[in-house]
């Protein structure tokens, strides 16, 4: 039987401003080049949304394209998962149940042919961020999130805006294969393979990407689509990392 591919990437950064419309095209365009003749399964390892946050009865308007070019893949009988970042990590009932996608809040193990893969965002996995950390527990917060819904959603897409762009500027890299948290995570996924119970690990977040073979398995990092448009596909030979500026 023929077993079909995988598509897998991570930090898009999606953003609702007018001037980002053509990135979203670019990006609809992207994921239309992935025919479900041919691959059945898409992971997108975080931050597909520069910033997303669950109403009871609102979804952000600026996302509708991509949001509908996504339900189309899931007509197709794709399998859609997320794998939270920073910027998404409040994905819930709509991605779930109108979107169809897997939520994984913090990382999950798949099995791809007769391998095992362990897919992860990454962040909070820098031991010396002890200030995200507190951050990420502070926001995950059930108390947090339902006093966030209070916010009317103008107001707070205009606030995650100002801290996304904070974020990005405190964790610029001149080579972000040599900033911290690239290094965390080469080191958290040599710690998993070390483990021996999986035979790949892939991350996203450092916005670095990165094929490294390690004793019997690999670490790779999808780098992200935002700038270096890289991506990873799974088949039958394996795993392969694309991009324009990828290793």
């Amino acid at each position: 039987m023929h077993v079909k591919k995988t598509l897998i990437f991570s930090d898009v950064h999606l953003k609702v401003s007018p001037h980002d419309r053509e990135r979203h095209q670019e990006f609809i365009h992207f994921l239309k080049g992935f025919s479900p003749e041919e691959y059945d399964r898409v992971i997108c390892l975080g931050d597909l949304f520069d910033f997303w946050f669950e109403y009871r009865h609102v979804i952000f308007s600026g996302y509708f394209d991509v949001l509908r070019a996504l339900a189309d893949m899931r007509d197709t009988g794709m399998e859609l998962h997320l794998i939270c970042g920073n910027h998404d990590f409040w994905g819930g009932r709509f991605l779930h149940d109108d979107l169809g996608f897997h939520i994984h809040p913090n990382s999950v193990e798949l099995s791809l042919g007769k391998q095992t893969a362990h897919f992860i965002h990454g962040d909070g996995l820098n031991p010396t961020d002890k200030s995200y950390r507190a951050y990420k527990k502070f926001a995950r917060n059930p108390f947090v999130v339902g006093a966030f819904r209070f916010i009317h959603p103008d107001w707070a897409m205009k606030i995650a805006q100002g801290v996304s762009h904070g974020s990005r500027t405190y964790l610029g890299q001149d080579d972000p294969t040599e900033g911290p948290e690239a290094k965390a995570l080469k080191a958290y996924g040599e710690r998993k393979l070390d483990e021996g119970t999986v035979d790949a690990v892939l991350c996203g977040h450092a916005h670095a990407p990165l094929y490294h073979p390690h004793g019997d398995g690999v670490y790779i990092n999808t780098g992200d689509w935002l700038q270096h448009r890289s991506y990873v596909t799974w088949d039958e030979d394996g795993f392969k990392l694309h991009g324009a500026d990828a290793p």
